[in-house]
């Protein structure tokens, strides 16, 4: 079974994200919703449009968007040739019966599934076929769909395997999420556990007397959960939302999910959280607002710093864990309660909700963005620690508890429901950095980098500096890696690492300030120049260098990038040659790189093409600081290639960059220089009056036209007539240029206010 076209029925939020998800991921889709009144498309086209215009964005390339076409739920023939339809409608079981009878009608042959927050799918099923509970289950995203990695499958004890195994790899390989097998019972896995907790927050804040900012500030990376924590989390999800989980919650299970009041009454003023305008916290301009709910009023956002706290959360999470319970006062008796209930709850829920521990871990960290499942944060914590605090506040021992043999995870496995430790089932297509080192199969390494062995004749270099920068560590450190993999005969190298969130921040601009304060120029001189080296060996190696960006991927991150003989990219792909924002040009080769691959793109148009046209992209991408909101977007802006990849889950980058070296090894020759025709005075006129417009407009300061003047002195091959030139000599002058700015005052102080505010300066 192949999926190739998608049906949505539901344009509301989680609907219409659904579907730009699918979309983003080149798959045609057919969005239908409620006809309207005068427009009987009203309704669809405006949940797309919200989709379109939503903050964060839905789409990964908004021309994606043509992909979806757009109907009434009266319209349910133009659903015929979708291979999978998901239910996305309101979240009453009434209504989803309706609609199921309808399409069993109407689609006789499509995998069908509900994405509700919570309720049975064997409720859904009453009423309907054999064979249509056969391609029947639940598909569970999580929000915002784009970004959140979970994908929650239920089956049914009817589903086909081959539907649940179709659905399985088309959520993994081609909507890039991390599927979790959940058993029927009500809110799954994530939902009933993370509304539990987010429950359990509030009645412990109203009890030990805390402010909703003192909440998140306690529940938030201080416990290696996001920097949503728990209420910022639900005016994201949405107020009326939660109220509608908690409520199905309560009805299906019998216990207590009861929301406050003074949240009730939140919901009744339709202050539902960001789709609003104000929830939990409310922004006024550039102000945040917190809702005080002991005076139902808005008041100034307070944050919470204390000695203590300053002093646990610069510790590694296994620390901060056992240390936050251990704060003095209300925190660490709200903290310790909360961490125990919940944990007690996990343990006597987890048989009922999940197959496995391992499924409880990996639902919480993808469905909710926590740092590690919470068996993970027990073992932490002690597991005898547990049992004391249990103790202590009068709660049982729960019988998982009773049959771990001093921790949930030790030795590569995992303790069963039956009480035996199994392995840890593998990941298809999937290669964790932690097991090669586990594995032994690191070649090389020291506090900066890590050369690591794939297998198969392939390398991995790891940048280990903060956010990826690069300074003299991580790039002598890949020279040796280059020489290591040349001579040993490796197919090639692969360049990446497992941040969660950044591949490379660029250059590291404190050491580059250092230097220039001190006057270091025949160093900086030689840094530089070594710098631009490495971009070109990446590209002259005999062997494919292939790197894996993700996230950010700035400067000489994407420098390193270009110059690579492929690119594996993750589809959350935040590129950008930033250099201008610090008043420099990009110096490792990128100013080079993006005039040479925009002028060769010209040269297919023949001797008639305006050579003009690739300076001046490069030019505007450069000033700008453009940077890419997706993989798909890098592709169009030219930092990507055609023939370079994306991948659309985040867990098989490293493994698809090491098939992209196995493809490209066998007969593969490196690029040679290349040549092309420089502008010279001639373009350098034309830009620089561009940039006196801008200035003469108030939209650049002088020492932005004195950036702008270098980049295009760079692009047009210097002064003079027009003139054929080569990639080293670009490389001179982009050198030069570097240096130049970088001994400007206006540029130092850019550099240290970024360093110290971590936003621009326009000086």
């Amino acid at each position: 079974m192949r999926i190739k076209k998608v049906g949505v029925v539901g344009a509301g939020t989680m609907g219409g994200a659904i579907a730009a998800l699918s979309a983003s991921a080149g798959v045609p889709v057919v969005l239908l919703d409620i006809p309207g009144k005068e427009d009987l498309l009203e309704y669809v086209k405006k949940g797309l449009d919200r989709q379109l215009k939503s903050k964060p964005a839905s789409f990964m390339d908004k021309s994606r968007a043509s992909l979806i076409e757009i109907g009434t739920t009266e319209q349910l023939e133009k659903l015929k040739d979708c291979d999978w339809i998901v239910e996305v409608i309101v979240e009453k079981v009434e209504p989803k019966r309706e609609l199921f009878a309808r399409l069993e009608a109407a689609v006789p042959k499509a995998i069908i599934s509900s994405n509700t927050s919570g309720i049975p799918m064997k409720t859904l099923l009453e009423g309907r076929s054999e064979g249509f509970k056969k391609r029947f289950l639940g598909t569970h995203f999580f929000a915002p769909v784009r970004y959140l990695h979970l994908l929650e499958l239920i089956p049914t004890p009817d589903t086909d395997p081959a539907v649940l195994e179709t659905m399985r790899a088309f959520g993994e390989r081609i909507l890039g999420k991390g599927t979790v097998l959940c058993k029927d019972a009500p809110g799954f896995i994530a939902n009933r556990l993370g509304v539990f907790g987010m429950n359990q927050a509030m009645r412990l804040m109203m009890e030990e007397g805390l402010s909703i900012d003192e909440v998140d500030a306690l529940t938030g990376p201080l416990v290696g959960r996001p920097k949503s924590a728990t209420f910022r989390t639900g005016d994201i999800s949405g107020l009326d939302v939660l109220k509608l989980v908690s409520t199905e919650l309560a009805h299906t299970t019998g216990e207590d999910f009861a929301m406050p009041d003074w949240v009730e009454n939140l919901i009744a003023q339709n202050n539902l959280g960001d789709k609003t305008g104000a929830g939990y916290y409310k922004k006024v301009g550039k102000d945040i607002l917190t809702y005080d709910y002991k005076t139902a009023e808005y008041k100034p956002q307070e944050k919470l710093r204390t000695p203590e706290i300053g002093a646990i959360k610069v510790l590694p999470l296994k620390e901060r864990l056992a240390k936050v319970g251990e704060l003095p006062g209300k925190y660490g008796s709200f903290a310790r309660k909360l961490f125990l209930i919940t944990s007690h709850y996990t343990l006597e829920r987890a048989q009922e909700i999940a197959y496995d521990i391992v499924s409880v871990d990996r639902a919480l960290e993808w469905g909710f963005a926590w740092e590690q499942g919470p068996f993970k944060n027990m073992d932490a914590v002690g597991l005898e620690n547990l049992k004391r605090g249990f103790a202590e506040m009068g709660l049982s021992e729960p019988e998982l508890l009773k049959k771990a043999d001093g921790s949930f995870y030790k030795d590569g496995k995992y303790l069963g429901f039956d009480g035996q430790y199994h392995a840890i089932p593998k990941e298809e297509g999937v290669i964790r950095l932690s097991s090669v080192k586990s594995e032994g199969k690191t070649l090389s390494e020291s506090k900066e980098y890590a050369l690591l062995d794939l297998g198969d004749g392939v390398a991995l270099f790891e940048n280990r500096a903060k956010m990826g920068t690069l300074g003299e560590g991580p790039v002598a450190g890949l020279h040796k890696a280059l020489d290591w993999v040349e001579a040993n005969g490796y197919n090639g190298l692969v360049l990446s690492h497992e941040d969660p969130r950044t591949y490379s921040a660029g250059a590291n601009l404190a050491l580059v300030l250092m230097a220039a304060q001190e006057g270091a120029w025949d160093d900086m001189e030689l840094a530089t120049r070594r710098f631009q080296q490495t971009s070109v060996r990446l590209r002259r190696s005999p062997f494919p260098v292939v790197s894996a960006p993700f996230g950010l991927t700035l400067g000489g991150g994407a420098e390193f990038s270009l110059h690579s003989a492929a690119v594996q990219a993750h589809a959350e792909l935040y590129m950008g040659l930033v250099e201008t924002g610090v008043g420099l040009l990009p110096g490792g080769g990128g100013t080079k790189e993006m005039l040479f691959r925009f002028s060769k793109e010209l040269e297919a148009y023949g001797p008639e093409a305006n050579v003009f046209e690739g300076v001046k992209r490069a030019f505007q991408m450069i000033m700008l600081a453009q940077t890419s909101t997706s993989a798909l977007e890098a592709r169009n802006m030219g930092f990507l290639r055609p023939q370079d990849g994306i991948s659309m889950n985040r867990d098989r980058l490293i493994a698809d960059a090491k098939r992209k070296v196995l493809f490209l090894a066998p007969d593969y020759v490196p690029q040679p220089p290349m040549r092309i025709r420089a502008l010279g005075a001639e373009g350098i006129g034309n830009l620089r009056y561009a940039l006196w417009q801008f200035q003469e407009a108030k939209q650049a300061s002088e020492h932005d036209a004195l950036v702008g003047s270098h980049v295009a002195y760079v692009l047009c091959g210097g002064d003079g007539p027009a003139r054929e030139v080569s990639e080293q000599d670009i490389l001179d002058l982009e050198r030069e240029g570097f240096l130049k700015l970088l001994g400007t005052k206006k540029t130092q102080e850019r550099i240290a206010h970024t360093l110290k505010i971590g936003k621009p300066l326009r000086n």
